[in-house]
């Protein structure tokens, strides 16, 4: 046999460069692990941003009323087209992304009831896992935000001049305009922690453009030269539709107020509360801006003297310049935090979120405000970016829900969502791959009536084409065929040709009840 003699110098050469190649590919799966490792979650939320009133969704502002840096979301990552809400209005909204829950289940079916803290949320589990949290802008939750490594917030509704802002070691006023300070603080928060090697959630919360859509001093000026396009049914007379449509109070025709919504104060009304929470706040410098614009406007309608359908026509006009110029701010500081990101190379690893807690009517039906599950009010904007994983310029038509937040979050954080949450991770959408049982219907449910605005409570199923409603207090129903209707004018339930269609939409409408456990005696049929 014939013996093999091992060289010592060659052997050693041998081990020491194998040694090195496990080195270098360690290091280099270190650096990939790094790099693609847990992302930051910046989560921006507006109040009562109408997904027409962005540019990036080509409605009927686009052109006029431009939002460029809210549309670098979309240009660089994705834009949602059927993201929906589970029940239109503010704290209950923000109760369900917290908790990826429906209102029936996280306790918080109304403005007016008082967010239950103890319970799971997303920020608590992500802080649990290794996430500095923040939260800093609007809350509106009534009770003491959890899961929170740092919050400031507005009290209630917040104001738009010189804010009151709550911490856990602070209370008092800022100078300034809320969206801006909204950003400041935001920003001030990121500078402060972007070094700590943790990754970050922040959510950052305006208030604007929420009622009475106050301009900041940057753009007092800005539309007052434009005319903004009517919505066909501005003049809606809901001759189809029911009892709920019919007896709101949120029309522009009756509800949108002169002085506290179109801010035509005068002498007489000037100590009435509306000014106190708003033209009140403001320091001499902000009151003088602000005088320089609206004392001709005030001037020129009660010289007018407008009534009828020209009334209604200008009270439009007044309430698209004063809404849209609020959002150029908001569009505005979006753009500051997206340069900050980029400035600092946070963006490389950060999933971007830009949405609201529903949608807005912007004269549709003649209507302001929310709380219908007709499609103004019950769809809302989502645009994401998160940049080598969404795709640029992408547009994605699944139907997606505010339920979904909490567990994408946790999803992309790579920790397991808990049984409660009822919702689905949009990852697998955000990356260009729908699931084949993707859901096909989505369940709303609006509970604040008797209440601000009057609307009726409802629920009701959307689908890709048919939409079913249930004003269960009045026993009424309609049905919509988004499709052939979009601007749900036509109330189509009973319609002999649609029968199979509604029998349909009733039995999943049943079944979508038992899904998600809905107990409510009044709401069962």
């Amino acid at each position: 046999m014939r013996k093999v003699h091992f060289q010592p110098i060659k052997s050693l050469f041998l081990f020491l460069l194998f040694a090195l190649i496990v080195a270098s590919c360690t290091k280099k799966e270190t650096e990939e692990v790094t790099a693609s490792g847990p992302p930051n979650i910046l989560f921006i939320f507006s109040d009562d941003h109408a997904f027409q009133a962005i540019s990036a969704y080509e409605d009927r502002f686009s052109k006029l009323a431009p939002t460029p840096n809210i549309d670098r979301i979309a240009d660089r990552g994705m834009r949602f087209d059927r993201a929906y809400v589970t029940n239109s209005i503010c704290a209950p909204s923000r109760a369900t992304i917290l908790t990826g829950a429906h209102s029936h289940v996280n306790g918080l079916r109304t403005n007016g009831d008082i967010f239950d803290g103890e319970q799971i949320t997303f920020p608590k589990l992500l802080r649990e896992n290794g996430y500095t949290t923040a939260l800093i802008g609007k809350w509106h939750l009534r009770s003491k935000p959890t899961g929170f490594d740092h919050w400031e917030i507005l009290p209630g509704q917040g104001h738009y001049y010189n804010p009151d802002f709550i911490s856990d070691t602070d209370t008092g006023a800022v100078e300034g305009y809320v969206t801006d300070l909204i950003t400041d603080k935001s920003l001030a928060w990121l500078e402060a922690n972007k070094a700590d090697g943790k990754p970050f959630m922040l959510m950052l919360q305006h208030k604007a453009p929420h009622r009475e859509w106050e301009k900041g001093p940057d753009h007092l000026e800005l539309y007052e030269d434009v005319e903004f396009p009517e919505p066909f049914n501005l003049f809606d007379d809901y001759d189809t539709r029911g009892t709920a449509a019919k007896e709101q109070d949120m029309t522009i025709r009756e509800t949108m107020q002169l002085d506290s919504d179109l801010k035509l104060w005068t002498e007489e009304n000037r100590n009435k509360g509306s000014f106190n929470r708003t033209y009140g706040r403001m320091n001499e410098e902000q009151r003088a801006a602000w005088d320089a614009v609206y004392d001709p406007i005030i001037q020129e309608f009660q010289e007018k003297n407008l009534q009828g359908e020209e009334l209604v026509r200008w009270k439009y006009q007044r309430y698209m310049r004063d809404y849209l110029a609020t959002i150029r701010s908001v569009d505005d500081n979006v753009g500051r935090v997206l340069d900050y990101l980029e400035e600092n190379g946070l963006d490389e690893n950060t999933l971007i979120v830009y949405t609201s807690d529903q949608g807005f009517y912007l004269g549709e039906h003649g209507w302001f405000d929310k709380r219908f599950m007709y499609e103004e009010s019950f769809r809302t904007p989502l645009l994401m970016q998160w940049q080598g994983k969404i795709p640029e310029g992408t547009v994605n038509k699944d139907l997606v829900s505010n339920l979904d937040f909490a567990q994408t979050f946790l999803d992309v954080a790579g920790i397991e969502a808990p049984d409660r949450m009822q919702g689905r991770s949009l990852l697998p959408l955000m990356t260009g791959d729908t699931p084949e049982n993707w859901r096909d219907y989505l369940y709303y449910h609006y509970y604040e009536f008797p209440g601000v605005h009057s609307v009726n409570k409802h629920e009701g199923i959307t689908g890709e084409r048919f939409k079913l409603m249930h004003f269960y207090e009045l026993d009424e129903w309609e049905m919509y065929d988004l499709q052939e209707d979009p601007m749900e004018m036509n109330n189509i339930y009973n319609h002999p040709e649609y029968d199979s269609i509604q029998s349909s939409l009733t039995d999943r409408f049943k079944r979508l009840k038992r899904q998600y456990g809905v107990i409510h005696p009044k709401s069962d049929y």
